[in-house]
């Protein structure tokens, strides 16, 4: 596919095209199964600590067993792993439809489904981390990583919309019945790539679990950005969880109302993976990810103050925008900074910062939401963003040299192989 616009450049090679196709069918799925979710749980229950805790039991497996997903990663054949994976959630989707559809669904049958979906997560993000990398060559690796962005907020730009009228409409079930069937997309895409040594061959077995966290400690840029994106996901992503307060209790839209919310920050989200899958260089993606975490902080705290719906909507672009740009070029950054040996375990810290932490501030933030109510909530998450990325501005000038001193190890080290 030669005459592919720069923007899409990975699109050429075979594999990855596959992949991303059949995973974007999926996330649609798995954004649809998001948003109805929260709003059983809310219809089920009516209480913010009820939703903190049904995300805390979704993401905190991810925190605990990301490193043993790194390690199966880094052992064992990513192609093989995300097959099994994808297998095992399909699964598990399809018995939540059917307890939701048949009018069995109980609280406790939402966090159980969840907790297994987190193990299995656990396992399926690294591995989709180490298998992009093996799709494209090295100087597309990071439009590749950009348009796996892209991918994810197109998905959540459709998914929650498409939410909002079947939750309106039919109810829950048949989201969790659509996402279970999404997987066998993925799947498919799978099942019919070429693969080639580079996708089969495995590590060498006697490596410690502790490498990427060993290598995190000593690379100060990586460090950095690890603990940057880890805050973010702690302090900001809470008002995801707490969205379907804001649509009912305070915008007063309903469902639909926090589909429109969810999917327009994807849109936002969307504009700014797409503005990195225009971007050729990684030179000056520090500067990027420094402005856009301030700047999804100011976001979210000026999201806390409103109570117009269209002011809302309109406030959901930056909050998408911003936290995109912050994630996809710190995901961008380490893995260009990252030796192939050790991608698996390294990439699971970054699972751990990026959807390990966000357990814990859902759990948190929903126990601030049921005291002081869901608008002081993120407005200190807010705040607390505003103040990391501002902390990690001052550090800039060192953290330049430093990645400059990394990126240039890594090259070498990567020519003498």
């Amino acid at each position: 596919m030669p005459k592919l616009p720069e923007a899409l450049r990975a699109l050429r090679y075979r594999n990855y095209r596959l992949f991303f196709s059949g995973q974007l069918i999926s996330l649609i799925g798995t954004w649809m199964q998001t948003v109805a979710q929260s709003w059983l749980v809310y219809r089920l229950t009516g209480q913010a600590s009820m939703l903190g805790l049904v995300a805390f039991s979704g993401q905190i497996p991810i925190f605990l067993l990301a490193t043993l997903g790194g390690m199966a990663a880094d052992r064992l054949r990513p192609h093989t792993l995300i097959v099994i994976t994808q297998s095992t959630s399909l699964v598990l989707t399809l018995v939540l439809a059917l307890l939701t559809l048949t009018g069995h669904v109980h609280i406790w049958h939402i966090v159980t489904t969840s907790v297994l979906l987190g193990v299995v997560n656990a396992f399926d993000i690294p591995a989709r981390q180490v298998f992009v990398a093996q799709t494209v060559d090295r100087p597309d690796l990071m439009n590749a990583i950009a348009l796996n962005s892209s991918m994810f907020n197109g998905a959540r730009i459709v998914g929650p919309a498409v939410a909002g009228i079947l939750v309106a409409s039919v109810g829950e079930g048949w989201c969790f019945l659509l996402n279970s069937v999404s997987y066998v997309a993925v799947i498919g895409g799978l099942l019919a790539m070429r693969l080639d040594a580079a996708h089969t061959r495995r590590a060498a077995r006697g490596q410690s679990i502790l490498e990427g966290f060993r290598f995190v400690a000593r690379a100060h840029p990586v460090r950095d950005l690890m603990v940057l994106l880890g805050l973010m996901s702690l302090l900001g992503m809470p008002y995801s969880v707490l969205m379907p307060i804001f649509a009912d209790q305070i915008l007063h839209g309903g469902a639909k109302a926090l589909g429109l919310l969810m999917g327009i920050s994807g849109l936002g989200a969307l504009a700014g993976a797409f503005s990195l899958a225009l971007r050729r260089s990684p030179r000056g993606l520090g500067e990027w990810i420094a402005a856009a975490a301030s700047g999804f902080g100011l976001s979210l705290l000026a999201f806390s103050f409103s109570r117009s719906f269209p002011l809302s909507v309109l406030l959901m672009v930056p909050v998408g925008f911003c936290f995109m740009v912050q994630m996809a070029a710190t995901n961008t950054l380490i893995q260009m900074m990252i030796p192939d040996s050790l991608r698996g375990r390294v990439m699971s810290v970054y699972s751990m910062m990026f959807m390990g932490m966000a357990p814990i501030g859902a759990l948190l933030g929903g126990t601030l939401a049921h005291r002081f109510g869901a608008p002081l909530t993120v407005a200190l998450g807010g705040g607390g963003c505003v103040l990391a990325g501002l902390a990690f501005t001052l550090r800039l000038p060192i953290w330049r040299r430093e990645s400059h001193a990394l990126f240039q190890a890594e090259e070498a080290a990567r020519q003498e192989s």
